[in-house]
């Protein structure tokens, strides 16, 4: 099992990407040309991520969000701390980890997300191009709570989501089986559900795993 870009083995961090001026993601964007352009920095001292966006929302049949990201293939886990920054802004903003199959706008994606207002939920797009269905094409974790652990894991072609917050056993939210390529990409999203809106995340304990195969 290889994947797309150079691994370099960080054995303090658990981490299979080597460090960057991105950490250890190597790509940022945004998706879908929200109004506003979003930003991605990481601090090395502190091993801080603090990403921007704005957007629409990642719903209906495109979606408008800034992404930091990684290109991957086979079996991995995604484990961070969320933290948004402020405590206003739209109760649906939303921060996680993204499974997609491309930059494109209205590409297959899968997304473990917390909402500004404590809801959690894994959502779909299962065909490019195809409107997201609630709740048909979401799963709800039943406690509406602001959780700071976000964990996404790709085994074959299930897409497990759990959550927890630090120093306690992570929760279950959910699983799905979804028609991704063997590559995708993989990592960081914000949305500030609402176009003319910045949001702001701080993310950390940032660990990108090999999955069991």
């Amino acid at each position: 099992m290889k994947f797309l870009i150079t691994i370099a083995f960080l054995f303090a961090s658990g981490s299979i990407f080597s460090q960057n001026s991105l950490g250890v993601f190597k790509y940022a964007a945004d998706i879908g040309k929200p109004k506003n352009a979003g930003s991605s920095t990481y601090d090395p001292k502190t091993k801080t991520y603090n990403l921007k966006g704005s957007g629409y929302n990642i719903w209906f049949n495109r979606d408008e969000f800034h992404y930091l990201y990684n290109k991957m293939q086979g079996n991995f886990v995604l484990t961070a701390n969320f933290q948004f920054v402020g405590d206003t802004g739209n109760a649906h903003r939303k921060v996680g980890w993204m499974l997609r199959e491309s930059e494109d706008e209205s590409a297959v994606s899968i997304n473990a997300v917390q909402h500004g207002d404590g809801l959690v939920v894994m959502q779909w797009r299962g065909k490019q191009g195809e409107n997201m269905r609630d709740p048909e094409d979401e799963i709800f974790f039943p406690t509406k709570k602001i959780y700071q652990v976000l964990q996404l894991e790709r085994k074959g072609k299930q897409i497990i989501m759990r959550v927890g917050n630090a120093g306690e056993p992570l929760q279950l939210v959910g699983s799905h089986e979804m028609p991704l390529p063997d590559a995708v990409l993989a990592g960081l999203f914000i949305c500030s559900h609402d176009e003319n809106r910045m949001e702001e995340v701080k993310v950390w304990d940032v660990k990108i795993e090999k999955g069991k195969k």
